[in-house]
């Protein structure tokens, strides 16, 4: 594609605020590829949850690395992430998160970063706001991206941290307090809520069926040995468990920590919808990623196109100010 024809004649420092959104935050790659060819330069930029992630991987000058890294992501990639724990203060460490994080920033404290830095985390005793801009960038990110009740929280001085989108989901304000004059924000929930259901089936009497199931059910048990003797015990077995995955079929149900991670994505894409109106961006873009479920990191070619495609759509025929 043919880079965008701004005039990047305007003075000013562009500000870049990325927002929460798990697995959609791969969009954020494909927003920064797509200002890159517009000739913007970000001066400063902020990070929410999965959005100071990869700002902090901006901010080191390795987000094409990362870039390739997602590319290849897959099932069995994003399972082996997860480091589970007895359950006390979160459900999955975040230990091996952190070291895939540490590939692709620099070994530097934030404060040292070639692009200045802002990463976003709430202190879970009083829940306000905490910005972190110095200090060890993988111990901020980490703290980012702590959802409550799935990742553990991260102690910091007098801290304990978790999730910045309980508090700021899309940080335009933190931009500009770092001296942005043109904030340009990524908002990954906007469509969390109207995201597509999973298809309704035409309401049916299951008593019938639940009947017949429970029948066949007593059926296999009375004619169990027999069937053994006869070498049938596979093709029975083989049997039940397609009856049993047709009822589950029948009501398919999001697991635990699906719906929990919703829940906290509703609950940001309203204060998204307030902060956004109080302190408008100059620029804003809304990648539609809401039939994306919150886990499903493999799809990040999807999310990365979805990004690069409402970037360019934002940008063109814009005046982007940029300082150089």
């Amino acid at each position: 594609m043919q880079p965008l024809n701004n005039k990047l004649n305007q003075p000013g420092k562009v500000g870049l605020a990325l927002g929460s959104g798990s697995t959609r935050g791969w969009s954020h790659i494909g927003v920064i590829r797509a200002l890159a060819e517009a000739g913007v330069t970000v001066d400063y930029i902020a990070g929410t949850s999965i959005g100071a992630l990869v700002a902090a991987v901006y901010a080191s000058g390795m987000i094409d690395s990362l870039e390739d890294a997602v590319y290849q992501f897959s099932r069995k990639h994003v399972f082996s992430f997860r480091d589970l724990i007895l359950p006390k203060s979160g459900l999955i460490d975040g230990v091996r998160i952190a070291n895939f994080i540490q590939q692709y920033v620099l070994d530097e404290p934030i404060e040292k970063l070639p692009v200045p830095l802002a990463v976003i985390a709430t202190d879970l005793y009083t829940g306000e706001e905490v910005i972190l801009k110095e200090g060890n960038i993988i111990e901020a990110v980490r703290a980012s991206i702590s959802l409550p009740g799935i990742f553990k929280p991260v102690r910091k001085d007098n801290y304990l941290l978790v999730d910045g989108g309980l508090v700021n989901p899309v940080p335009v304000r933190t931009v500009r307090e770092m001296g942005a004059d043109f904030v340009i924000a990524v908002d990954l929930n906007c469509d969390i809520v109207q995201r597509r259901k999973p298809e309704v089936l035409p309401m049916v009497d299951h008593s019938k069926d639940l009947q017949k199931a429970e029948q066949e059910e007593r059926t296999i048990a009375g004619n169990k040995a027999t069937s053994l003797l006869n070498g049938k015990f596979h093709e029975i077995n083989m049997a039940a468990t397609g009856k049993l995955r047709q009822l589950i079929a029948r009501n398919p149900q999001p697991n635990i920590i699906e719906v929990m991670m919703t829940s906290i994505k509703i609950m940001e894409s309203q204060i998204t919808a307030v902060n956004l109106r109080t302190d408008p961006p100059d620029v804003l873009i809304q990648p539609k990623l809401g039939h994306i479920n919150l886990m499903e990191f493999q799809r990040a070619e999807e999310s990365i196109l979805e990004g690069y495609r409402v970037a360019r759509s934002q940008l063109a025929g814009r005046q982007v100010m940029s300082r150089k």
